[in-house]
Formats: C-alpha cells, structure tokens, sequence
C-alpha cells in the first residue's frame, strides 16, 4: 500500500472511532447519571449503616464516570478536528486525552477486578439494616424505609433457610408482595447486572482509547513529517 493510502486509510479510521468513542463517552455519562440519581441507589443512601462511606464511595463513581466521559468527549472531538484540518497541537492534545482516560480505566479495571462485590456488600448490609428496623418497629420511619426499598427493588424480605418465618417476618409482606422475590436476591441480580454494564463499558473503553492512541500517534507523525499532509 502506498504511503498516501495509509494516510487515507488512518485518517477514516481515526473520523469512525472518534465517533465510537463520543458514543462510549455519552454511554459513560448517562450510565453514571443513572448510578448517581437512580432510585434504585438513592433509596440505599438514608438507611446506610455507614452513611458518610457510602455517599463518599457513590460520589466518587458518579465524578469519575463523569469526568471520564468529558475525557472521551474531549479526545473525540480534538482528534475529529486534527484529521480534518491536519492540526499536529489538535491531535498531541487528544492523544493526551486518551492517554488518561486509559490510565484511569486501568484503575477502575483494577478496583473492579480486586473489589468487585463492594457496592453489593454495601447495598446487602444496608437492606439489612432496614429489615431489622422495621422488625422492631411495628410502624414508623424505619418500616417506611423497608418499603421504599421493596417497592423500588421490586422485591420482599428475606427467605430463611428453613422455610419458615415469624410473625412479625410474615407481617412484612402481604398479599401481591408476597409473591415478589426475596429482596437479597433481587437486589444481587440489579447490582450484577449493573456491574457488567460498567466492566463491559471499562473494556470498551480500553479498547478504544489504545486503538485511537496507536491512530493519533501515527497521524500525528505524519503532520510532523510534513510528508504526507492530512489536510488535503
């Protein structure tokens, strides 16, 4: 292949996965959105046993996801304008960009790999927390925040090994309740799948962000050779 082939053929790799990536950043953007000010998290919040790590811990992800989308939409938009206009600063710029993104997935990658049941373990012991409340508590706040879990997870109590519960564990669930499935669960299986949809954008971003390094780099190259101009 000729010199200015590859050219050509790098710069319309470089336009599609800038496209990919300002769609992984939007993905990025709204999956932190949805962690941040879903119900199904903002419901866990108040009867958290450790309030100030949770919120720490919630916050934390929301910044990150956010800040990691803004990265991805920022090198996108810089590398679509260098290939276009032939901008060596353009493209150093978001060769930049992706080089901390891909450093800060690796983190999260790493985290997700050494601590991939935190926020369930988190999420479990607060659900915990407002069922023995509410069981001692025939009414009143700590029943109120039971219920609001339930209703938004879906789900009702917890199955004892024996098949058999109490009184006051029977009392909490009633008529169409009944029939939900147990609450520990019900919220294990929204919180993995919540999980793979993050691990799954990690990888995709990973992916993406060496590949438009390897792309931004070789153009940029090329812009500083002045050989192959991109601009025309």
């Amino acid at each position: 292949m000729e010199p200015c082939s590859r050219v050509r053929v790098a710069k319309c790799q470089m336009l599609a996965t800038s496209l990919f990536v300002l769609l992984l950043g939007s993905a990025m953007a709204a999956t932190a959105a949805l962690s941040y000010f879903g119900p199904h998290f903002t419901v866990i919040g108040p009867v958290s046993a450790d309030r100030t790590t949770y919120e720490a811990l919630h916050h934390w992800a929301f910044s990150a996801g956010i800040a990691l989308a803004a990265l991805l939409t920022l090198g996108a938009m810089l590398s679509a304008a260098a290939t276009v206009r032939g901008a060596g600063g353009l493209m150093a710029a978001a060769f930049l960009s992706f080089a901390l993104v891909f450093c800060a997935l690796v983190q999260a990658a790493f985290w997700r790999a050494h601590s991939p049941t935190q926020m369930e373990d988190a999420v479990l012991d607060a659900y915990d927390r407002a069922y023995e409340r509410a069981l001692r508590s025939a009414s009143g706040s700590g029943r109120q925040e039971l219920v609001a879990i339930q209703d938004t997870f879906l789900c009702c109590g917890k199955s004892s090994p024996l098949g058999l519960l109490g009184g006051l564990e029977a009392d909490l669930c009633q008529g169409e309740e009944a029939a939900r499935q147990d609450c520990l669960r019900g919220i294990q299986s929204f919180l993995r799948v919540h999980g793979n949809i993050v691990s799954t954008l990690i990888g995709l971003g990973l992916a993406f962000t060496v590949y438009a390094m390897l792309l931004s780099s070789f153009i940029w190259f090329t812009i500083r050779l002045g050989r192959y101009p991109v601009s025309q």
